[in-house]
């Protein structure tokens, strides 16, 4: 059992990494009422799963089993025998406390108080009928926990980049003006297409604004401008000559004006006209 202050997809998520790694395995349905973070639609017949919660679902190998909308029955004993009794007997009488001492406090009063009582249905203990029954239906916990990712539908800029979580990310320009999936992991961000293709990976922001791109991602006309700098300039100019590497060093000397774009479109002239009349 734990406290939350909130029902974000990132908080709902970790309560299950941390349920599955307290009790040391995975059950095989989960049943869950139809929050947001959970379920995107309520239906019966075909209900909409949350695409974080349905990958961390697929992750940890356990079936979502969502109640029927407007059905509080299928709830089962979860809000009359647990929820109120909790209330009653963990919370009843207790002064306010911070969350984590909270949440150190319930997991004793689980242990010593709610999981030695005599269950009114089960007539047993449900610690003893956890560790000697249902422990051992329980599958084992992957290699790995969930990495908890978050998604987000986009549409792709002009300048062939996605924001998402206030950073910058390529893809390619044929995408351009179309509406892309973006999961965001901890250690990497994936991008998808509308039909679920993986369009492109970058590692994640570490820092708001910052810019990840593939240089194949960009146009054609695009790339020479991604490798213009300074140091590429100047020994670009030495290699056409020394009139050419005088004026590219006077403009880059520039201490007010920035002239790097004036030097590339410069250099460009060598390529269309030859090196020599250049330097000339």
């Amino acid at each position: 059992m734990e406290f939350v202050f909130d029902q974000r997809v990132a908080t709902w998520l970790q309560l299950h990494r941390r349920a599955f790694e307290h009790f040391g395995g995975v059950p095989q349905r989960v049943v869950i009422d139809n929050l947001g973070a959970g379920i995107r639609q309520a239906a019966w017949d075909d209900p909409q799963v949350q695409a974080t919660y349905r990958e961390c679902a697929e992750h940890y190998g356990f079936l979502i089993a969502p109640c029927r909308p407007r059905t509080p029955e299928h709830k089962g004993k979860v809000e009359q025998g647990g929820v109120h009794y909790v209330k009653r007997n963990f919370l009843g009488g207790r002064l306010p406390t911070t969350l984590t001492q909270a949440n150190a406090e319930v997991l004793v009063w689980c242990r010593e108080v709610a999981g030695q009582r005599r269950h009114g249905t089960t007539q047993a203990q449900p610690l003893w009928r956890f560790e000697t029954v249902e422990q051992a239906r329980l599958h084992p916990l992957p290699p790995t926990p969930y990495d908890l990712a978050l998604w987000k539908e986009v549409r792709v800029h002009r300048d062939c980049y996605v924001v998402f979580e206030q950073s910058f990310y390529s893809v390619p320009f044929r995408l351009i003006g179309q509406q892309v999936r973006v999961r965001g992991g901890s250690r990497e961000v994936r991008i998808y297409s509308r039909d679920y293709e993986v369009v492109a990976t970058h590692p994640r922001a570490q820092q708001r604004g910052e810019r990840h791109t593939h240089p194949d991602h960009l146009p054609p006309e695009k790339l020479p401008g991604m490798a213009l700098n300074r140091t590429v300039c100047q020994q670009r100019a030495e290699t056409i000559g020394r009139a050419t590497a005088a004026v590219v060093g006077d403009w880059l000397a520039d201490p007010v004006v920035d002239r790097l774009p004036t030097v590339g479109r410069l250099l460009r002239l060598g390529e269309r006209y030859g090196e020599e009349r250049l330097e000339e």
